[in-house]
């Protein structure tokens, strides 16, 4: 018989603080429900996409109001995911995770990841609050805006191809042209 280990944020915390981790390839490591997940390392697809969506991000915020992090953990409650990119509050410590009240907009990139990232992720950052997610579906040429999180689901859910345009929450003004992140032609 044996049994299984479940972890808090805090014992995670705690355990990459002091170099539990250190031994292991380089990879990203996340706590969900208690479980470390290991990710799969990302190809140049993913890797494109995320440049692309950073130097949008950049180029797109208030600098003095929004801080932006790339592959960094979050906090959600007992959970550390690593989300591709995160934007949040300014006013959060350098120091500090950003935590999910903290966040403004979430996006992951699936190349590889689609039913977890619309599955298990949406879930878990509709129940803490998020407040938008963002799921970039690049096989599919898709954008599935999730808004609206209420009793552990998102109450809106769109989503969106072809030439349409997306504006965040936070940043009305900043308009993502899927033809470009897709590098679809006009």
């Amino acid at each position: 018989m044996s049994t299984a280990a479940r972890l808090r944020g805090a014992d995670f915390d705690a355990m990459a603080e002091q170099g539990a981790f250190s031994l292991l390839p380089p990879m990203k490591i996340e706590l969900i429900h208690g479980e470390l997940r290991f990710m799969n390392p990302a190809g140049p697809i993913h890797d494109g996409e995320i440049e692309f969506l950073t130097d949008w991000s950049y180029e797109n915020t208030n600098r003095d109001q929004i801080a932006i992090r790339v592959q960094c953990a979050i906090v959600c409650g007992d959970h550390r995911p690593e989300p591709d990119l995160v934007w949040f509050r300014k006013s959060v410590s350098r120091r500090m995770r950003p935590n999910q009240d903290d966040i403004l907009l979430l996006i992951e990139i699936a190349d590889s990841s689609l039913k977890p990232d619309l599955g298990e992720k949406a879930f878990l950052y509709a129940e803490h609050g998020v407040v938008e997610y963002w799921v970039v579906d690049v096989l599919g040429s898709r954008l599935h805006v999730h808004r609206n999180p209420d009793a552990g689901l998102y109450r809106s859910i769109e989503i969106l191809s072809g030439p349409q345009c997306v504006s965040p929450l936070s940043e009305p003004k900043a308009k993502l042209s899927l033809n470009a992140l897709f590098e679809l032609d006009s």
